[in-house]
C-alpha cells in the first residue's frame, strides 16, 4: 500500500480535488451493494460544490470516501495534484490533519474537552505550536461568535453553537479543502442560517468546499450543484446566481424559517 501521494501525470493543470471511475462496495450477507459507481468528479481551487440526491444515493458515502474515512473498492482519488486512493490509513490521518476539514451533521465534538481544546487539537496534531494554535482558535472563535464559550463543555452547548464548534475546528488548519456531510441537517433554522453564512462567508474567503445536503435552498449557495442517484451522477450543473436584493434575502429567509 502506498505511503506517499503519487503524482498526478495529467499535462493539464489539476484540479484540487479529482476522482475518476471511484466505487464503493460493501458486502451484505452473501452479496454486495454498491453505494458509489464510477464517479468522476473535478473540484476547482475556491469552487463550492454541492452533493444533492434521495436517500440511500451514496451521498455521505461518496463524501466519506473522498476525505479517506472510507477506502474505495476501486478508482483513483487525487488531491492538490497528487493520487491518495491508494493511502494507508495512518497516511490518509496525516494527510487530513493538513489539507483536509471535515463538518458532520452530528458535530462529532470530543465531549471530555472544552470547546477550546476542540477547535486546537487538530492544530497541535498536525504540528503547529501551542502559540499558533491558540492564536487560530480565538481568531475562529471570535468570528463565529462563540468566544464566551471557550471554557465549556460540548454538551453545554445549543446545537447551533456545537456545529459553529465543528465548522471552526475544520477550519482550524486552513485546510485546503472543506468537506461538509449535511452540516445543517440537525439544526433549527435560525441555526441554520448561521451556519450557511459561516460557510458562505468561508468560500468568498477562498475556501473550497464540498458540501452534501438534501436541501435545494441550502445547495443554491454552491456554485455547482451535483445530484446523485443510484450511486452515479445524474447531473452536474453550474448555479445561476440570484440577484441578491432585499426582496430576495427577505424570500430565503422565510423559506428558512
Amino acid at each position: 500500500m502506498r505511503q506517499d501521494p503519487e503524482p498526478c501525470p495529467d499535462r493539464e493543470a489539476p484540479a484540487l480535488l479529482r476522482a475518476r471511475g471511484l466505487a464503493k462496495v460493501y458486502k451484505s450477507g452473501g452479496g454486495s451493494v454498491e453505494a458509489v459507481r464510477g464517479v468522476d468528479l473535478d473540484v476547482g481551487v475556491g469552487e463550492f460544490v454541492a452533493i444533492m440526491g434521495p436517500s440511500g444515493s451514496g451521498k455521505s458515502t461518496l463524501l466519506h470516501v473522498l476525505g479517506g474515512l472510507e477506502p474505495a473498492t476501486r478508482g483513483e482519488i487525487w488531491l492538490r495534484g497528487k493520487r491518495v486512493d491508494g493511502l494507508s490509513p495512518s497516511a490518509w490521518a496525516v494527510l487530513r490533519r493538513k489539507h483536509v476539514g471535515f463538518v458532520f451533521q452530528f458535530f462529532n465534538l470530543l465531549s471530555t474537552m472544552t470547546v477550546a481544546d476542540n477547535v486546537e487539537l487538530p492544530a497541535l496534531l498536525a504540528g503547529v505550536s501551542p502559540k499558533q494554535a491558540r492564536k487560530r482558535r480565538e481568531e475562529l472563535l471570535e468570528e463565529l461568535g462563540i468566544t464566551a464559550k471557550a471554557d465549556a463543555a460540548p454538551a453545554r452547548l445549543s446545537g447551533g453553537e456545537q456545529q459553529r464548534v465543528a465548522l471552526a475546528r475544520a477550519l482550524a488548519n486552513e485546510p485546503s479543502l472543506l468537506l461538509a456531510d449535511e452540516p445543517t441537517g440537525n439544526l433549527d433554522s435560525a441555526n441554520t442560517r448561521d451556519v450557511l453564512r459561516l460557510l458562505r462567508r468561508a468560500h468568498a474567503g477562498g475556501q473550497t468546499i464540498v458540501m452534501v445536503t438534501h436541501d435545494a435552498k441550502v445547495a443554491g449557495l454552491a456554485d455547482r450543484v451535483i445530484n446523485l442517484f443510484d450511486g452515479m451522477i445524474a447531473d452536474d450543473a453550474k448555479v445561476v446566481p440570484v440577484p441578491r436584493t432585499k426582496a430576495t434575502v427577505r424570500n430565503f429567509l422565510e423559506l428558512r424559517g
